[in-house]
């Protein structure tokens, strides 16, 4: 049975069968694919109160072309004149984040996840997942962000929350994300 295969009517899903199946695999690539589909199956089975996906969803379009992040720079330019040149550079690395995850983004043209059961919970600009250009110019934005400007662990606190709430909404797997979170980390280091 396929791991990504939707159950039969009346037949229960277990979350846990894709890393049973994992262990028969052959190659580390098709392990870590079943582990990835596992996660995101647990996570995203956590959104099943409606209230509280509206409030996920919209929390994530905050995300959108990193628009929290610029706005939360943009801010710190006009309320912390001293240090306008940390927030332009903030600002630059978030930009730089989502430059380089877009482009990683249209060279792997990884597809957002398709999973029968589990449908995505809120459109998205693009097809494409890998990595999560939410999860990258959030890292970023913690990234330059922090260590003299703002708190470090509010900032990554936000970051991991922007995450995950894609993959709560079913739109990356958790690979897409720690990618992205990666990226982020890097391109953030620019804006320092």
């Amino acid at each position: 049975m396929d791991p990504a295969a939707a159950p039969r009517p009346g037949e229960t899903r277990d979350a846990t069968e894709p890393l049973r199946q994992a262990r028969r695999y052959e190659t580390p690539l098709a392990w870590v694919k079943a582990v990835d589909l596992a996660a995101y199956r647990s996570i995203r089975r956590l959104a099943y109160d409606p209230e509280r996906v509206r409030a996920v969803r919209a929390f994530s379009t905050l995300g959108e072309y990193a628009g929290l992040w610029f706005a939360i720079g943009a801010a710190g330019m006009v309320l912390d004149p001293p240090r306008r040149a940390r927030w332009r550079r903030g600002m630059w690395g978030v930009a730089f984040a989502h430059a380089c995850s877009s482009t990683i983004k249209q060279a792997i043209g990884r597809q957002r996840p398709a999973v029968e059961d589990l449908p995505h919970l809120m459109r998205t600009p693009t097809g494409l997942s890998f990595p999560s250009t939410h999860s990258a110019t959030s890292f970023a934005a913690a990234r330059a962000y922090s260590g003299g400007l703002l708190p470090a662990g509010p900032m990554y606190s936000l970051a991991a929350a922007m995450a995950l709430s894609r993959v709560y909404l079913g739109v990356h797997y958790p690979s897409d994300v720690t990618a992205g979170a990666l990226v982020g980390l890097v391109a953030g280091s620019v804006g320092r």
